[in-house]
């Protein structure tokens, strides 16, 4: 191809079409130009659950966007990347505005870096708290009493573990459990023969995820944690968690520091909880 061909092809303006399996490989290079530790696996789990868009020129992509939904009402908008050679063109934009002409009045959810602030303020959403990215190889485990409550969670727990999470982030994710059920394994910690939490943990970036993860106080999230964990020696492992979760301060004491901090956003009527749970990992920024 003549160079005067290649100044053409990168002079077309790139053409918005839906994200299919055929993008997946294509999709794992952009994320590490990016500097994420995405694998195709995770790309994979990522789209088989959600749905979303593409900017292609001549074949290669530069951009993605997704979003995933949880009943009629609520999505959570994810995977917002755009190629570092075709940054500064508003392609950003065009993919995110393609995500919420396809959802509606649905009530929107995102968690945003620095960057992305401005845009999505300008589409009406609201900043509602922060998330903390903790990663690392944790340190000795330290024993907890909890410990002895929390097993291996059993295919007769699955619909409990399902109306806890629903109530404790008032959005239905029973798909979203199943594929963590089958992808990783699911823990709960059972107080006089009730489930009262659980936690996922599963194969992601450069070691494993500990999340989403629902409990009853800190520490039963903490029990749950140290469970996964022990079943992972010398593994790097990273937790999403809110910041108003009040496990930052024992994380960074288990060896997982605080890398990065980014913005929970809202359009709509945030979701309502329930219940006497709460949240204290998300299953990632993007999938919520």
């Amino acid at each position: 191809m003549s160079e005067r061909t290649n100044e053409a092809v990168e002079a077309r303006a790139p053409e918005l079409a839906r994200f299919t399996s055929a993008h997946l490989q294509q999709a794992v290079g952009l994320s590490s130009e990016l500097g994420w530790p995405y694998r195709l696996e995770d790309w994979a789990f990522a789209q088989g659950l959600g749905e979303g868009f593409v900017l292609e020129r001549a074949g290669r992509l530069i951009g993605t966007a997704m979003r995933w939904q949880y009943g009629h009402a609520f999505s959570t908008l994810g995977m917002i990347i755009v190629a570092n050679a075709a940054q500064g063109h508003g392609y950003g934009a065009r993919l995110f505005d393609a995500l919420l002409d396809d959802t509606g009045t649905q009530t929107l959810l995102l968690n945003s870096t620095r960057e992305g602030l401005g845009l999505y303020g300008r589409r009406g959403f609201l900043p509602i708290g922060e998330v903390h990215q903790h990663q690392g190889v944790p340190t000795r485990g330290l024993s907890s009493p909890e410990l002895g409550c929390v097993r291996a969670a059993e295919i007769s727990d699955l619909p409990v573990i399902v109306e806890l999470d629903s109530e404790t982030v008032g959005m239905p994710r029973g798909r979203l459990l199943q594929c963590l059920a089958q992808a990783g394994r699911l823990s709960v910690i059972v107080r006089n023969g009730v489930v009262t939490g659980y936690a996922a943990c599963r194969r992601f970036g450069r070691g494993h995820v500990i999340g989403p993860v629902v409990a009853a106080d800190v520490s039963h999230a903490q029990a749950l944690m140290e469970n996964a964990i022990s079943k992972l020696p010398d593994t790097f492992i990273r937790v999403d968690i809110p910041a108003v979760s009040g496990l930052g301060s024992w994380l960074e004491t288990r060896g997982l520091k605080r890398v990065d901090t980014v913005t929970s956003m809202v359009r709509g009527e945030a979701p309502r909880p329930s219940g006497e749970a709460r949240s204290f990992a998300l299953c990632s920024q993007s999938l919520g």
